[in-house]
């Protein structure tokens, strides 16, 4: 026993003297971050080429590093970027203190999340267009009840009516059709896999912080369903706050709409949003037709946040909206055929989702998504009554990482989208659609980005597609240039803004094993500056659509889908230029867009109809930080093509004036907004109900202009 402990006590110190050399090749370095009043600075990222982390709530983040030189950078949102560099000393530890410098936040120093790398916008090679917080604040004030208007006046995006006796409208983006643009809360579906002509109508903005907008084919990143874009609405995180807004305007709406947010302890949080929103009939030119339809929404989300400080996070929601939702005419009126028409749309839906982030290591981040929601519809056109449920369900697992100047991720997804018409059940659809993806983002050099970006989705119906996408971040010269490049798909389904007009009653069974898949490519390049206060941006973008689907009306009033002889193809200009000076800030904006397509009525090509050559807009505030704001708004909306019009073949460019003034007196805000103050109204021109009622059961005209005219709101948000 003896020489047995002889032997393992010499064996121990030969291998005690074998590890000294190997422990001492390493070192910890230590950063205290501090802010501008000694406080400790938390969520700051500390990295170099070799590992990163982040500051803890004693503002420490240690490092475990080789010995020698080191170039160590700072960041945190809200704070100036730091650099520092080090020499280690071998097995021995290191504790620097930084004073970090508070900065002034601009609109775009975020970090945006779409693209799944969580990087600061000016670092992201795909161009991605942020809507910050303070024009969500200005928009919210305008239309506290939904974000329709928030998305009409983003230069690139137009909500365009498609259902127009109940006010329902889509989302264009560049000029490709509402159904292509995938709208997300926190990157998960819960407004379906489509939104339909009623989402941007029923989502209120005010548990907004921003909201993110990918522009061009994005199934790279979202699948079938983002064949033209992707709108991601980023909730506002848990803060101790208390906001009301009640809201009241001339055309009878009325708007209530609470914020209730707090954290509970160190790691946990809450929100709850809770809204009524309520609008009367308004027949602004007293033909006896509903220029803004009647309808009661309420609806609420809660959501539970935990964050341990430390890089991993679970948020979870859960939903619930009721509207009922009425239009057409007004009750003891006629239409020429001598009776009435009535249109409603009663809509219910609950939904709920998780997304959690688990930080494994300083550079391995697990994230997994999950989603699943349900809508029911009770709609009437006149004498036709159809009932439908919508599911769909959504899940995603994605591993993130760093690996010297690569910034990559992988992971795996599945989303299924049910649609059960009660009363059609030849035009129901059940898709799931499994997928893979890649990412990656390699700096070449300090000046040039590139990222690329490939899926592979297999539909149950029309098999597997693979779509990539690159994209190009060149900083040279003060100018930034982007140029990105991608493909997607979308599968077919009944829901084309020509039938969500008329009913899908009128809808003949779709030939499923006919139909193909609509194709996309689309390109955009994109280029901008700062100088100074001002900022600058050109963009210049092109797609086209083979396959794509388009409505026949046929002879006898039905409708019909088929794929299209010939593709889409889209291209224009997007111009933004912004001046901030203290309390001023200016914006304008210019979009030109072409669309052609075949047309489905005769031989050749046409302008796609409602896609206006020209649009421009501008707004100039004075803003007193903490005291209020006077803002001034100007839009123009160029000549568009129209589909059977009896009044016109081409609408008039038309021009629209808004004020807005805002007063702060300690935790009130009051507000008052005149909207269209020119009295822009489309029945000035032509008026909106037919001379008699076409083939397939409309009664109006397709809606290329304001319908309610000048309009005044206001109300007071309250904050305690």
């Amino acid at each position: 026993m003896t020489r047995f402990l002889s032997v393992a006590l010499r064996a121990l110190l030969v291998l005690g003297i074998l590890a000294a050399p190997v422990q001492a090749q390493t070192s910890t370095l230590t950063i205290r971050t501090l802010g501008p009043g000694a406080e400790a600075v938390e969520g700051a990222r500390v990295a170099d080429g070799q590992a990163s982390a982040l500051t803890d709530a004693a503002g420490l983040a240690r490092l475990t590093l080789e010995p020698g030189f080191h170039r160590i950078a700072i960041e945190r949102i809200g704070y100036a970027h730091e650099e520092l560099e080090v020499t280690l000393p071998a097995g021995r530890d290191t504790t620097i203190t930084v004073q970090l410098e508070l900065e002034a936040m601009h609109g775009e120093e975020i970090v945006v999340t779409s693209t799944r790398t969580e990087r600061r916008i000016e670092e992201e090679p795909l161009r991605i267009e942020v809507v910050p917080r303070e024009e969500v604040e200005e928009k919210l004030l305008m239309t506290p009840g939904d974000i329709a208007m928030l998305l009409n006046e983003t230069a690139g995006l137009r909500v365009q009516p498609t259902a127009p006796s109940l006010g329902g409208a889509s989302v264009r983006i560049q000029g490709l059709r509402g159904r292509y643009t995938q709208i997300l809360s926190d990157g998960l579906p819960l407004y379906g896999g489509q939104a339909g002509a009623l989402g941007p109508l029923q989502v209120p903005p005010m548990d907004l912080a921003r909201v993110e907008v990918i522009k061009g084919a994005a199934s790279a990143l979202y699948g079938p369903t983002a064949l033209g874009g992707v709108v991601n609405l980023i909730s506002r995180r848990p803060a101790r706050e208390r906001e009301l807004i009640l809201n009241q305007s001339s055309l009878d709406g009325t708007d209530l709409v609470g914020w209730f947010a707090d954290e509970l302890g160190d790691d946990w949080g809450y929100t709850l949003l809770a809204g009524a929103h309520r609008q009367d009939h308004a027949d602004v030119d007293s033909d006896g037709w509903a220029d803004l339809p009647e309808f009661e929404r309420f609806s609420v989300r809660p959501r539970l946040f935990w964050d341990d400080g430390a890089g991993s996070s679970v948020m979870v929601t859960v939903g619930g909206m009721m509207e009922d939702r009425a239009g057409g005419t007004l009750p003891g009126e006629s239409l020429p055929g001598g009776a009435g028409f009535v249109e409603s749309l009663d809509t219910r839906r609950v939904d709920a989702g998780v997304n959690a982030r688990r930080l494994f290591s300083d550079r391995r981040v697990l994230t997994v998504r999950a989603s699943g929601s349900v809508q029911g519809h009770e709609h009437r056109y006149g004498d036709l009554f159809e009932e439908d449920e919508h599911r769909t369900a959504f899940a995603e697992v994605a591993m993130a990482g760093q690996d010297g100047r690569h910034l990559w991720v992988v992971g795996a997804a599945v989303q299924h989208d049910v649609f059960e018409p009660l009363d059609l059940p030849r035009l129901g659809f059940d898709y799931t659609v499994p997928a893979l993806f890649a990412q990656d983002e390699v700096a070449l050099g300090d000046r040039l980005t590139v990222a690329g970006s490939v899926r592979w989705d297999h539909h149950n119906r029309f098999g597997s597609s693979v779509s990539p996408r690159l994209s190009l971040l060149l900083n040279a010269g003060g100018w930034t240039t982007r140029l990105s490049g991608g493909t997607g798909f979308f599968a077919p389904t009944p829901f084309t803004e020509e039938v969500e007009a008329v009913g899908l009653t009128r809808l003949g069974t779709p030939d499923y094993d006919a139909l193909e898949k609509e194709r996309a490519r689309s390109v955009m390049l994109d280029v901008g500056r700062e100088v100074g206060v001002v900022e600058l941006n050109v963009s210049g973008f092109a797609s086209e659509i083979d396959d794509p689907i388009q409505t026949i009306r046929e002879a006898d009033g039905s409708l019909r889908i088929a794929n299209a002889p010939e593709s889409v193809r889209t291209w224009g200009t997007e111009i933004l230029a912004s001046i901030h000076s203290g309390p001023w800030h200016i914006v304008g904006s210019h979009t030109f867009l072409r669309s052609t397509e075949s047309d489905p009525e005769g031989e050749g090509r046409r302008e796609v109809p409602l896609t206006p050559e020209h649009s421009l807009g501008m707004i100039a505030a004075f803003e007193q930080e903490g005291r209020g704001r006077v803002g001034l708004e100007v839009y123009y909306t160029g000549r568009q093509e129209l589909d059977d019009d009896p009044y016109r073949s081409t609408s008039e460019s038309h021009w629209i004036l808004g004020l807005l003034v805002d007063r702060r007196f300690g935790p009130f805000r009051f507000f008052l907004n005149a909207e269209n103050i020119l009295d822009t109204r489309q029945t000035e021109y032509d008026r909106l109900v037919r001379p008699e009622r076409t083939p397939d059961g409309r009664w109006i005209t397709d809606v290329w202009a304001p319908l309610e005219g000048r309009s005044f709101n206001g109300g007071v948000w309250v904050a305690f």
